[in-house]
């Protein structure tokens, strides 16, 4: 919108043949200022006017099982989306009378349409993946003209969400998912290095001072380099040195080791997250760089290397991709690894290892430049939140 707004702009002073009294370095920059500015404000914007009692929709949602509640929950999170669920319809007789995180379950799919009418309901949620087809065709047709809209959740959890596109084939009435893989596009990679060029020089400008400042407190707290690296897995599994600071004792190993030999808590969660909440190895300048992630602001030069993106896949060992990835290893290395990502804020260290995994190949199967934009701008308010900090 922002590329296509100033090119307009442009298009009118050339065509109107009064460009020479228009700046055009003003226009150039402020094109750039509002690419990231106003999806924030159209965000914020409609935030506000949903607080004011507008915008928001009423949602039936048919089917209260599993895929019912799940769908709920993902509404209750985005509130963006501006619907309310206000009710469920269900045929279980078990279900019937009982409540979803304080919303009701109505007996009967089949009254959808009189709820409709009595309780002026805007939208409908099909959330019913089990049920027969024939029943589907049914109610979608008979609440088309009913509702303003209808949501058909299918029975395809998993499956690539961004990007995805409807084909229709009319002849035959069916429609198709047109699932299309971005990053194999060319174009897309180099749209996705250049940014990460531009934004990673920008922030060594910016950094460069704080990263010195912390550089020096790290030698001052105790013994040994400010900055380490340790061999990591990087695109098609290629090793590189991912620079981090450095947040550990020199006998970090030894401590490890001993902890996990004395205390089968300790080793327990240790072989779920890989982490331990009361780490014996961090040092005191050190747990504040991890609660503030500022241990890896050193990426940035593994970034303009080349050996890793600003969002991406998280960097891992050797041993990590053979003790856990196994058949995701394939498409969460296709990619060059982030400095941060979908699990740094989806909880960091609050979520499982597998979960981690789970949300890494979510992010190569859905990617965008606006899924890169949006995952920045959340991991500026994780850390400064200090969200499932270590």
């Amino acid at each position: 919108m922002s590329l296509f707004s100033t090119l307009g702009v442009f298009t009118i002073l050339y065509l109107g043949k009064f460009g020479e009294q228009v700046s055009r370095t003003v226009l150039v920059v402020m094109g750039i200022i509002s690419f990231p500015l106003l999806p924030i404000i159209r965000t914020n914007a409609k935030k506000l006017i949903m607080k004011m009692g507008l915008l928001k929709s009423k949602v039936l949602i048919l089917g209260a099982g599993k895929t019912g509640e799940l769908i709920f929950n993902a509404l209750r999170r985005d509130r963006n989306l501006a619907l309310e669920v206000v009710g469920f319809l269900d045929d279980d007789p078990a279900k019937i009378g009982k409540k979803i995180d304080g919303i009701k379950i109505h007996s009967g799919v089949d009254k959808a349409r009189k709820y409709i009418g009595r309780c002026g309901i805007n939208d409908i949620i099909i959330a019913m993946p089990g049920c027969s087809k024939d029943k589907i065709i049914s109610l979608v047709n008979e609440l088309q003209h009913q509702a303003e809209s209808i949501i058909l959740i299918p029975d395809l959890f998993g499956i690539t969400v961004l990007g995805t596109n409807l084909q229709h084939f009319f002849q035959e009435q069916a429609i198709g998912l047109e699932v299309r893989n971005n990053l194999a596009e060319p174009v897309n990679r180099i749209i996705k290095k250049l940014f990460d060029l531009a934004l990673s020089i920008f922030l060594l400008l910016v950094l460069a001072l704080p990263m010195a400042i912390i550089a020096l407190l790290i030698r001052m707290d105790s013994k040994g380099k400010a900055i380490f690296s340790q061999e990591r897995r990087g695109i098609n599994n290629k090793p590189f040195q991912c620079y981090k600071f450095r947040t550990m004792y020199h006998d970090a190993e030894t401590r490890l080791s001993s902890i996990l030999v004395n205390s089968d808590e300790a080793r327990k969660e240790w072989d779920i997250n890989r982490k331990l909440a009361h780490d014996p190895r961090i040092t005191r300048i050190g747990t504040f760089l991890r609660q503030t992630s500022l241990d890896e602001l050193p990426q940035i030069f593994n970034v303009l290397k080349g050996e890793m993106s600003l969002v991406g896949p998280r960097p891992v060992t050797s041993k990590e991709i053979d003790d856990y990835y196994k058949k995701d290893a394939e498409l969460c290395f296709g990619v060059t690894p982030g400095v941060t990502g979908l699990w740094q804020v989806s909880g960091r260290s609050n979520t499982s290892y597998q979960y981690r995994i789970a949300l890494d190949s979510w992010y190569v199967r859905n990617w965008n430049l606006w899924l890169d934009i949006v995952i920045l701008f959340k991991t500026i308010r994780v850390v400064v939140r200090r969200e499932g900090a270590v």
